[in-house]
């Protein structure tokens, strides 16, 4: 059977260029963040336990009389850093995503935007994978990390993904324009955390200051989650998470807009 030239060859649309090009960029972006070190699974395994380990050490020592109303403190903590690190993984590895490929954009179907979409598509696979990890272990140990209502848990989670994943579309490209950005959005890192409610219960600030954390979308993820997670567990008035997804959708669209804007540049610098 005589074989068809490139002339007669049926077209790939779209659409299937697309999913090649993501498929192919997953591999190599798994492959990059699991295999190029070897001891690169311990470490993400290793990294948000010892964090729990400073930050309930910490907490024996200062606020030893402190206690959370409906929750234990290691779940509660485990809860709040990884949904945490889910938004704070995406937001971060899209500052050197565009950077990090740049060799790809010779080929015309790879576009930056491919390269953020992958990489917190990976981030958040990875990060899921962890806390289900973290779950079996805490139960394994007698914590109370089993959910009260595991489909809010999900929707919670899917939100605070969607809202770093927002994040990480609009950082990508603004710190790859402008590097202070990137700089700024690093420093931002800590107190973020400490005005998410991660370490600390929202609740222990005096209500006059309290609601004004109820700003940051965050805090309604996590909130939520927490809530989802355990029965007993009550936090501030106002926690809404049609909020957090107006952000979440503000910034994924405020970030596709920029890349389609500028992708050029992004492919020329």
């Amino acid at each position: 059977m005589a074989t068809l030239s490139l002339s007669q060859r049926p077209r790939r649309g779209a659409w299937r260029v697309t999913r090649s090009v993501w498929f192919a960029m997953f591999m190599r972006e798994a492959i990059s963040r699991t295999m190029s070190d070897r001891m690169g699974w311990f470490w993400m395994l290793f990294e948000p336990l010892a964090i729990i380990v400073v930050m309930v050490s910490m907490r024996g020592l200062f606020l030893s009389g402190s206690e959370i109303a409906g929750a234990d403190h290691v779940p509660w903590l485990v809860v709040g850093l990884m949904g945490f690190g889910l938004f704070r993984e995406n937001m971060m590895r899209s500052l050197g995503a565009i950077e990090a490929n740049k060799g790809l954009f010779a080929y015309r179907q790879v576009k930056p935007v491919d390269t953020v979409l992958v990489r917190c598509f990976l981030e958040g696979a990875l990060k899921s994978l962890l806390f289900l990890i973290f779950i079996g272990i805490g139960t394994l140990l007698d914590f109370d990390l089993m959910p009260a209502r595991p489909l809010g848990v999900m929707l919670d989670w899917l939100s605070l993904w969607a809202l770093g994943w927002g994040a990480g579309l609009t950082v990508s490209v603004l710190g790859d324009l402008v590097p202070e950005v990137a700089r700024v959005v690093r420093i931002l890192n800590l107190p973020l955390l400490l005005l998410s409610g991660v370490i600390l219960p929202v609740m222990f600030l005096p209500y006059p200051y309290s609601h004004y954390l109820l700003y940051n979308p965050i805090v309604h993820g996590l909130e939520s989650m927490r809530m989802s997670f355990f029965d007993g567990y009550h936090t501030l008035n106002g926690i809404d998470m049609t909020y957090l997804w107006f952000w979440a959708l503000a910034l994924i669209a405020l970030g596709l807009i920029l890349h389609l804007r500028f992708a050029a540049k992004l492919k020329a610098q």
